[in-house]
């Protein structure tokens, strides 16, 4: 009776693993059909749905997906809205499109750094080159492809960043992209750094890589994403897409020879070399960087920065909330399979049979989550280890608790010789330790986990800038919770961002401000003057004869005399005021903080005016390259002045002082020429003085004495 009762048991219990198994098997039927617009033509760019495709991971999840070839007019955003494509792959200029009311929603970026580049002919080139017109040809500025719609945004950003405007520049569809580039019938192409730099360098032709990144626009990449209709409809199909494609990329990402081999058995419509796909597959892991970063994760600050540059750029409106850009899962579990698969086996499912089965599942699932865990953490030390990010791992006194190789090489530090001592006694200077102690407690405190910049010190004396990433690592009982931050030495590139900063702003030769930071200094005077009070001058200065210096002696010996007369106008002014160079031998001079009676103000403009009339009139000694012989100069400068008050206009400013300059060289040079004609808001005053003084012009000897209220 026994031996019949086990029996019988048996055999039911593989009758209802027959059923379940029958339950979990869809046919392709039951697969719900959706379809993937990629951006451009296949290659290991789009690796991580080839694998979720291949390895059955959309299959699990109920969906058969269809992959939408794109190519250089590929527009997936106008795809997806339009139903063509129920997911695209677009770039961080989607928040563009968000912005602008398109029912777009975010699903993920799957590259950290945006691999998008602009390719130029030629060795060192920068934006400006492609403004100009070709050298020697005397035709049009070289053409520039670009994608279609908002997808190359940063690429245009980039040149507005460099104040180039869109109009200066030629930009053409994308028709034979790579083709069009080697043929030079295009001199710039927007390409992947992942791609085409392969094809360029088996060639042998010289090229040049513009990185929006390089200007401060460090976008994301390949951006994941969807309707928000769909998303409202068919929630379940969206977040079942979403991770099988995530879990596609990490299989890709772990495996590249295996889907570079998929990739040329079933997706190489570009004929592509097994050596280029490998290229590709290491420049993306780079960008990706799965090590440091979960494949998927998005910063919303980082997204209200992307849009800030956008806005600043007067591409979308600027200070616009971005709440339903973001894709929010759904946390509640989605039971709706469980409950068919229950209903199909529910009339022969015994009530024991089914706890025994729950209870073998659930013990089954416990023993190989023990191993998971346990590989997991091997794993993730691996990682850890071998990261190209300087690591550190730290608990609660700021004490080090692990300490990568990468963390030796960048710091010096070897890892015996940190653990369990503070990082803040022997990482940060003494005044970054002020400042970020508050910031560090507040994290260990409050649960908060800033990205930060910072200088760190290294152990030969150094000190390096670092941008670090923090995150918590999972507790574990009885232990004190840790963090792990990841450093990358960003010292260059701040470097070459200060670099950019003063040939943007100030003159290379003179190292004076240059006309755009004039204005803004002008612009900033005249809202102190309307909000306070006063009176500010304007002064336009052009050197008189200095063409037959240039000619006699040289360009060299004429640079020479521009620095001198820089320094010496510099000499004459406050530290408040501005001396600005407009190019050639102009200069023009902006004083703020003049007396609020316009008579006084005046006064107070014809002094300094004096002391620069006279101080450009001495001698100066100009040496030749050789140094072997010197020039001795004299050189004297006809100047216009403006006088103006906060209701005036920044342009009609510029103007007047720019016509009295022109009255004072027309008037015998070696003058001083006043346009105080009143602004606006001195109009009754300018009449009770009988129109004082609208225009004078004075040579030395006529101009005011010192005045103690505008001494230097």
């Amino acid at each position: 009776m026994k031996s019949s009762g086990r029996l019988l048991q048996n055999r039911i219990r593989c009758i209802l693993g027959c059923l379940w198994m029958l339950a979990l098997t869809q046919p392709a039927w039951a697969l719900d059909q959706v379809t993937l617009q990629l951006r451009w033509m296949h290659q290991f760019q789009f690796a991580g749905y080839y694998a979720a495709l291949e390895k059955g991971f959309y299959r699990e999840a109920g969906l058969a997906v269809t992959l939408k070839e794109g190519g250089p007019g590929a527009d997936p955003v106008t795809e997806v809205l339009s139903g063509r494509a129920d997911f695209g792959i677009g770039v961080s200029s989607l928040v563009i499109d968000y912005l602008k009311g398109k029912p777009v929603l975010m699903l993920g970026p799957v590259f950290q750094h945006s691999p998008n580049v602009l390719i130029v002919h030629g060795r060192d080139k920068r934006p400006v080159d492609l403004a100009r017109n070709r050298e020697g040809s005397g035709s049009s500025p070289g053409k520039i492809t670009l994608m279609g719609g908002d997808q190359d945004v940063e690429l245009k950003a980039m040149f507005l960043d460099e104040g180039i405007a869109l109009d200066k520049l030629r930009f053409v569809p994308d028709e034979r992209h790579l083709d069009d580039f080697i043929e030079r019938r295009v001199e710039a192409l927007n390409a992947y750094v992942s791609n085409e730099p392969y094809t360029l360098n088996q060639a042998g032709i010289p090229y040049t890589v513009l990185k929006p990144q390089t200007y401060g626009m460090d976008f994301y990449g390949d951006v994941l994403f969807t309707r928000r209709a769909l998303a409202a409809d068919q929630p379940a199909r969206v977040a079942a897409f979403r991770a099988a494609t995530l879990r596609g990329w990490r299989y890709a990402l772990d495996h590249p020879r295996e889907i570079i081999d998929l990739i040329l058995e079933h997706y190489n419509t570009q004929g592509k070399t097994r050596e280029h796909l490998a290229y590709e597959a290491r420049e993306l892991r780079r960008l990706i960087n799965p090590e440091v970063i979960d494949i998927g994760h998005s910063n919303p600050g980082r997204w209200r920065h992307i849009a800030s540059t956008y806005a600043r750029f007067g591409l979308v409106p600027a200070d616009q909330p971005l709440d339903d850009f973001f894709y929010q899962p759904e946390h509640k579990a989605d039971l709706a399979w469980l409950y068919r698969a229950l209903a199909a086996i529910l009339g022969i499912l015994l009530v024991v049979s089914a706890i025994a089965l729950y209870i073998h599942r659930v013990n089954r699932r416990l023993a190989v989550a023990v191993v998971e865990k346990s590989r997991s953490e091997e794993r993730h030390r691996i990682i850890f280890q071998t990261s190209a990010s300087a690591g550190i791992v730290w608990r609660e006194g700021f004490i080090v608790t692990d300490w990568n190789r990468q963390a030796e090489i960048v710091f010096g530090w070897k890892r015996e010789e940190v653990i369990g001592r503070p990082f803040t006694e022997f990482l940060l200077p003494a005044n970054e330790r002020e400042r970020l102690l508050p910031d560090l407690e507040r994290m260990l405190h409050e649960n908060i986990l800033p990205q930060n910049i910072n200088h760190n010190l290294t152990r030969d004396g150094r000190a390096i800038t670092c941008e670090w990433f923090n995150a918590w690592l999972p507790e574990r009982p009885g232990e004190p919770r840790e963090v792990v931050s990841l450093a990358n030495d960003i010292s260059e590139r701040r470097r070459l961002e200060q670099e950019v900063q003063q040939l943007a702003f100030f003159d290379p030769l003179t190292q004076l401000p240059n006309r755009r930071l004039l204005r803004d200094r002008l612009s900033r005077l005249l809202a102190s003057l309307r909000r306070d009070g006063g009176h500010g001058a304007l002064m336009f200065l052009d050197l008189d004869n200095f063409k037959p210096l240039n000619d006699t002696h040289g360009h060299e010996v004429g640079d020479r005399l521009l620095v001198e007369v820089a320094g010496r106008l510099v000499a004459c002014v406050r530290e408040s005021d501005s001396v600005a160079r407009f190019g050639g031998d102009e200069f023009v001079v902006l004083l703020g903080e003049l007396d609020g009676d316009m008579r006084l103000a005046n006064a107070q403009a014809e002094h300094v005016a004096g002391k620069i009339l006279a101080r450009l009139g001495e001698p100066y000694q100009l040496a030749h390259a050789d140094g072997a012989r010197c020039v001795e100069h004299r050189c004297s400068a006809s100047v216009g002045v403006a006088l103006f008050a906060g209701a005036e206009d920044e342009e009609n400013a510029l103007r007047r002082a720019d016509t009295a300059m022109y009255c004072a060289k027309a008037s015998g040079r070696n003058r001083v020429s006043f346009d105080v004609s009143a602004s606006r808001d001195d109009g009754g005053a300018q009449r009770r003085t009988g129109g004082y003084a609208l225009r004078r012009v004075l040579g030395r000897e006529n101009l005011v004495p010192a005045l103690p209220s505008h001494s230097r």
